[in-house]
C-alpha cells in the first residue's frame, strides 16, 4: 500500500464529498444519518476546494483520495467570499426548513442559510482547517503528516496562527490535536476550539 500526500486535483471533488460524509459522524460514517449525501460536503469540504485549492491537501492510496486536510489562510476573507460566491445558488437549491424539522438534513440546511458566523474568540487565529481520513489511513502517522504540510504552507504564506473546531463528541480527534501541539482556545455548547501559532 503506498500512502501519499499531494495537491489537490479537480478530479478529486467527489473523493472529497464521499471522505466527508464518510467521517461526518464524530468521525465514524455518516452515510445512514443523512438522506441527501452531499449535504455536509457542500458545508464543511467543497467551499474550500473551489474557492481555497491551494490549502487543499490529499492523502491518497494508490493516488485514491482516503483522507484531506483543507482550510483557509484568512477565515474572514473566506466567509466573506462563501457568502458571494458559495452558499447563494445553495440556498436556492435547499429551502430552509420548517421549525419543526429537526432531522440531520435540516440542520446542515439551516448551517447553509445561515453560513458562517466569525466567533470573536478566534480572530487572533486567522487560519482554520479541516482534516478528515477514512480509517484505512488512520494510525499511520499521516493525520500529523497533513497537518505539517498545511502549517507549512501557512508558514511560507506568512500566517501567523491557526484555529479548528471539533465536535465535542470526537474524543478521538481532541486528543490527536492535542498530541500535534494544539491548545484549547475555547469551549462552546457542541464544540471545541484549539489553536497554534505558528
Amino acid at each position: 500500500m503506498d500512502l501519499s500526500i499531494r495537491s489537490f486535483k479537480e478530479s478529486d471533488l467527489p473523493a472529497l464529498y464521499e471522505i466527508c460524509l464518510k467521517t461526518g459522524d464524530s468521525g465514524k460514517d455518516a452515510s445512514s444519518i443523512y438522506n441527501d449525501p452531499k449535504l455536509l460536503g457542500h458545508f464543511y469540504a467543497a467551499p474550500y476546494a473551489i474557492l481555497k485549492t491551494k490549502l487543499v491537501y490529499i492523502l491518497a492510496k494508490d493516488d485514491v483520495p482516503i483522507g484531506y486536510i483543507i482550510g483557509t489562510d484568512d477565515s474572514q476573507e473566506f466567509f466573506r467570499i462563501t457568502e458571494e460566491k458559495w452558499f447563494p445558488q445553495l440556498r436556492r437549491q435547499y429551502s430552509l426548513p420548517n421549525g419543526t424539522d429537526n432531522s440531520p438534513d435540516a440542520r446542515i440546511i439551516r448551517l447553509i442559510h445561515k453560513g458562517h458566523v466569525p466567533r470573536p474568540e478566534l480572530l487572533s487565529y486567522p487560519a482554520h482547517l479541516h482534516i478528515d481520513i477514512l480509517p484505512e489511513g488512520q494510525g499511520k502517522g499521516m493525520g500529523r503528516k497533513l497537518i505539517e504540510v498545511f502549517k507549512n504552507k501557512l508558514i511560507e504564506m506568512n500566517v501567523t496562527a491557526l484555529h479548528l473546531e471539533v465536535g465535542k463528541r470526537n474524543t478521538d480527534a481532541i486528543k490527536f490535536y492535542e498530541k500535534v501541539g494544539f491548545n484549547l482556545i475555547k469551549e462552546f455548547e457542541y464544540s471545541m476550539a484549539f489553536g497554534v501559532k505558528l
